[in-house]
């Protein structure tokens, strides 16, 4: 991994776009964490000292947002809302206010955001995704402000390994890759290594310009009968006003059991008050091993 970090001016180049308000998709059951979630919604599953959906949260603050919208399943709004306000201001996000909207049905992340569009308006938007967190002082959303800096949509992107292709949406390049950013002119659903059009991968953060509601609002179930937000996405690079940022690492997933232990020990190894215990006590723990 890259010692580098995404807010690097000459990363991109331009006068960072801002940007006030986040959507945060964070619908959907959990299933591949239960039993952690029969009855917790996974947004409140704990990362370290804090719910994940907590640090999705503080990376969207550090990056200037003061309005965060949560797309979340009915009957999970007010639990969820509650965690940030039920004893005052979470410190670093007194600045910040947690609206939830409930998206009813799940019919894929493009309606998901889409399910945002009142409470956005015309204004642009970060999106991220709730189960991929950043790692320690690697934030990509200043990135792609700069990219988005002529007021279009940019992707936060990784080169993939074939095994993750299939699991991935996937750009058409529309230029090469300079200062870590390109154009995009199209998107691929989980295309798999034959079909792929590159390795970039989009990765699950996103700057989108409202537009891209008018687009959701037209586009119809795709990959998995869902409203696909890749397909949007390529619609946004056929019209060129799409870009890509190439970020310097991967985000860590914590949607999966496997997944959610590793980034639990990456986060609780730099954090500055438990890292130092919880890596001795790893250390301890390998001798026996």
């Amino acid at each position: 991994m890259s010692e580098t970090t995404d807010n690097d001016p000459e990363s991109t180049g331009g006068t960072p776009l801002a940007v006030e308000v986040a959507v945060i998709p964070a619908a959907g059951r959990g299933t591949r964490m239960r039993p952690a979630t029969n009855v917790m919604p996974k947004a409140l599953l704990t990362v370290v000292d804090r719910p994940s959906i907590q640090w999705v949260v503080e990376e969207a603050a550090a990056a200037g947002v003061a309005e965060v919208i949560l797309i979340l399943d009915p009957g999970v709004g007010q639990i969820v809302e509650r965690h940030f306000s039920e004893l005052g201001p979470i410190a670093g996000l007194e600045k910040v206010t947690v609206q939830s909207v409930v998206q009813d049905e799940a019919k894929g992340l493009g309606h998901a955001v889409l399910m945002a569009q009142d409470a956005v308006g015309d204004r642009p938007f970060f999106c991220l995704l709730a189960d991929d967190l950043i790692w320690p002082n690697h934030p990509v959303l200043p990135g792609l402000a700069e990219a988005g800096s002529s007021g279009v949509s940019v992707l936060c992107l990784r080169e993939l390994t074939d095994e993750l292709l299939a699991t991935k949406g996937v750009v058409v390049p529309g230029s090469e890759v300079v200062d870590g950013a390109l154009d995009v002119a199209g998107a691929v659903e989980k295309p798999g290594v034959d079909a792929a059009p590159s390795r970039l991968g989009i990765q699950g953060r996103y700057l989108f310009m409202a537009e891209v509601f008018d687009l959701l609002s037209k586009t119809e179930p795709g990959y998995g009968g869902e409203i696909q937000l890749t397909d949007a996405i390529a619609e946004l690079g056929r019209t060129g006003r799409c870009r890509g940022h190439v970020a310097d690492t991967t985000l860590l997933d914590v949607g999966n059991p496997n997944a959610y232990l590793h980034a639990t020990a990456v986060l609780a190894a730099a954090d500055p008050d438990y890292g130092d215990s919880f890596k001795m006590a790893i250390g301890d723990l390998a001798e026996d091993w």
